[in-house]
């Protein structure tokens, strides 16, 4: 004979805070947001902008109940653009939404905080995280008129100077690209590969 031990229904107030736990252990598992604060991209006060970060998407899921994954998806990447100065290009917002999707299906159908449980649990768990991310600085051509270019119309509203979060297969060493030597008759000086 199987006993089968249920568990109570929390009620909306505490499934609410339940949630907003879990957004911000699941922003603070994502190794790009972690790069952003640790690099201080956000400013000096990037940690509490992490905090402002999840009870924006608190907010964003309560005022508009019908936000799919996709949705947050895009209101993930705009914060890290806007807020952080951060491109991020490793699709790694899908699983942060999707996570933050599965956790707040789970506590609406279960009535339980199992699933807010288990989010703290992996949180705790995360040890040294492995970020598998590369920062790439973007920079744009000068042209003689002092106007950047970047290859887009004018148009096209891309802040080219935000960091760049791309997946990493193997951490190698950024070399730093050496300005050229300009001598006195505005020729480039040739340099060996050997001083570079």
């Amino acid at each position: 004979m199987e006993v089968q031990v249920s568990t109570p229904q929390a009620s909306p107030e505490q499934l609410q805070a339940a949630l907003d736990h879990s957004i911000w252990y699941l922003l603070s598992l994502w190794p790009a947001l972690n790069v952003a604060c640790a690099s201080g991209w956000g400013g000096p006060d990037s940690a509490d902008k992490k905090d402002w970060f999840a009870g924006a998407i608190s907010d964003l899921l309560t005022e508009r109940p019908e936000t799919d994954a996709e949705d947050l998806e895009c209101f993930l990447l705009q914060i890290m653009q806007d807020e952080f100065d951060c491109n991020v290009e490793d699709e790694t917002e899908c699983e942060v939404a999707g996570n933050i999707m599965l956790v707040r299906k789970r506590l609406m159908d279960e009535r339980t905080l199992l699933a807010s449980r288990e989010i703290e649990e992996r949180w705790k768990r995360r040890g040294a995280m492995k970020t598998n991310v590369r920062v790439e600085e973007v920079n744009q051509d000068i042209d003689d008129d002092g106007e950047g270019s970047n290859g887009l119309d004018d148009d096209d509203d891309v802040d080219m100077d935000a960091p760049q979060l791309v997946p990493s297969i193997q951490p190698k060493a950024i070399k730093e690209k050496t300005e050229p030597e300009i001598d006195e008759d505005g020729f480039e000086k040739v340099v060996s590969r050997k001083k570079r």
